[in-house]
């Protein structure tokens, strides 16, 4: 199967890639200037915000239609739809969006209520490494007749998933928005939904300076908004 790193928005870099998940025909939309290599900083000297919050009022991340599926903006939330048996990813615009020592909040919906048969949720600690990539950890939700949760991680591309899809009475079905946080702390990361924790887990892998990111699956639309990161001492 092949990787593509879709051109979903301008600036962003294509480039193809093995990977060794027989299960999904992935298709990877990094976002505008997102050669994620998050150790670049326009100002080294200038660290993230501590508190940042995103409405989506205000169009700061990619945008565009491709073969691959859709992402765009409307009534101020983020939308993403992906093609049948296939995922789409969209990594933040800035390094304002790092969740190294932060807790990121954000709100995710299915528009429809379907529940994409991937899943969909929060990315955090997205990069892509040198050769392009992609590298992160992600909790995906399935809100549908039997809700339920995965934890997923890309490394060198690859997609490997860290816990089983588990079914939780934390996750509302339906088009009913999801409050999913991640908690992270040095090489801790908790992930909750609904302020419920579902699972914990160690960055093995130290992918710490990535950003925030988006995941959705197959043909079934969902939309983001409200997304909060605070960042601890």
């Amino acid at each position: 199967m092949i990787i593509a790193l879709a051109s979903m928005g301008s600036n962003s870099n294509t480039a193809n890639t093995n990977t060794r998940n027989l299960n999904r025909n992935a298709n990877i939309s990094a976002n505008t200037n997102a050669n994620v290599n998050a150790n670049t900083n326009a100002n080294a000297n200038v660290g993230p915000p501590a508190m940042l919050t995103d409405d989506f009022s205000q169009q700061k991340w990619g945008t565009g239609t491709s073969q691959f599926g859709r992402i765009w903006y409307t009534d101020g939330e983020y939308h993403m739809v992906s093609k049948e048996r296939t995922f789409v990813v969209m990594y933040a615009p800035s390094n304002e969006y790092s969740t190294e020592n932060a807790t990121v909040r954000v709100k995710a919906r299915s528009v429809t209520g379907s529940a994409p048969g991937s899943g969909f949720g929060l990315m955090v600690h997205c990069l892509q490494s040198r050769s392009g990539q992609l590298e992160d950890y992600a909790l995906l939700i399935y809100p549908g007749a039997e809700p339920a949760y995965e934890i997923i991680m890309h490394k060198a591309g690859n997609q490997a998933t860290l816990v089983e899809k588990t079914e939780s009475d934390a996750i509302k079905s339906g088009s009913e928005p999801n409050a999913l946080e991640v908690r992270i702390k040095g090489n801790q990361l908790a992930f909750y939904a609904n302020g419920r924790l579902l699972k914990a887990i160690t960055d093995r892998e130290s992918f710490r300076r990535g950003r925030v990111g988006f995941y959705t699956s197959d043909v079934f639309e969902v939309a983001f908004d409200d997304l909060e990161i605070e960042r601890t001492p």
